[in-house]
């Protein structure tokens, strides 16, 4: 399959090199692209190959994700915030933005149209509806927990070829097409100095947060966002596997939007961008407005 070529940029992002990665004429309508933890910005290609209208599509590397700039350090969550912010402005500065976000995208935009429902037009969340705090989420355990995981750094995951990488994410889910596998496995890695590969994302990452979750904070945001969102639902993804025997929960955090409008995407995992890109393209195409 012969895929819409991209084009990528390095911009400044509050002292860090940024990639952008672009699809589409300039000319053309532009939606944000935000991808998940663990990710980076190809993994929206399939979606973008499906895309039926001319969309200027922008789609960043969070700060430590494929090609910007990697901390090797632990990372500080509402820089992300600060970074949409400074993102949006450099593309967007005088109109509010359409932005569709997978999972750790999600709740990084979902947050930040609640801050400043002024500046998002229309929002597309991807398969999440918040964290479902654990049992023992309490601050002392957290901050020891992320201490000791400091002292060991972090865990580091590498592959001898693209091809072995291929091979691990087919096995991980059966959904993905070997050609797709194969794409994934060029695209969302790097080489390392001594040959091997590990994926596009700096393990420091993988260390766990020492930050209690607060569901009602979300919440709290998720009630100022102005803009009609859409929740796009995997059928086998962390929405219904977090929320799908608790239809109260489920209920609470849905209604705590003005705008909603839920769809499923039948026989799909978390990444629905990978499993039914198509589908998920027609769901995406059909709730933004172009004018």
């Amino acid at each position: 399959m012969e895929h819409l070529k991209s084009r990528t940029e390095k911009i400044d992002i509050r002292g860090l090199r940024y990639n952008v990665r672009h699809w589409g004429p300039d000319s053309a309508p532009t939606v944000f692209f935000l991808h998940g933890w663990m990710d980076c910005s190809p993994t929206f290609q399939f979606v973008v190959d499906a895309l039926q209208q001319s969309w200027h599509v922008i789609a960043p590397d969070w700060r430590g994700y494929g090609e910007s700039e990697w901390l090797s350090r632990p990372y500080w969550y509402p820089d992300y915030y600060a970074d949409l912010d400074a993102l949006l402005t450099h593309y967007s500065p005088e109109r509010p933005a359409r932005i569709v976000a997978h999972s750790m995208g999600a709740n990084i935009a979902g947050t930040y149209a609640g801050i400043f429902p002024q500046r998002v037009a229309q929002l597309v969340m991807l398969d999440f509806l918040g964290l479902k705090p654990a049992i023992d989420d309490d601050s002392p355990t957290l901050i020891g927990n992320w201490l000791r995981n400091l002292q060991k750094g972090p865990p580091l995951r590498l592959f001898g070829s693209c091809e072995a990488l291929a091979s691990r994410l087919l096995e991980r889910n059966p959904r993905l097409s070997e050609e797709r596998a194969e794409f994934l496995s060029w695209n969302v890695s790097r080489v390392r100095a001594d040959g091997t590969l590990e994926m596009a994302c700096d393990p420091w990452h993988r260390i766990p947060s020492p930050a209690v979750y607060h569901i009602d904070d979300t919440l709290a945001n998720w009630q100022r966002i102005s803009a009609p969102v859409l929740l796009l639902i995997a059928d086998y993804g962390l929405v219904n596997r977090r929320f799908g025997n608790d239809p109260v929960e489920f209920k609470r955090r849905t209604g705590s939007f003005q705008q909603l409008q839920t769809e499923t995407i039948p026989d799909c995992a978390h990444n629905l961008q990978h499993d039914q890109p198509e589908l998920t393209a027609a769901a995406i195409e059909r709730f933004l407005s172009r004018d």
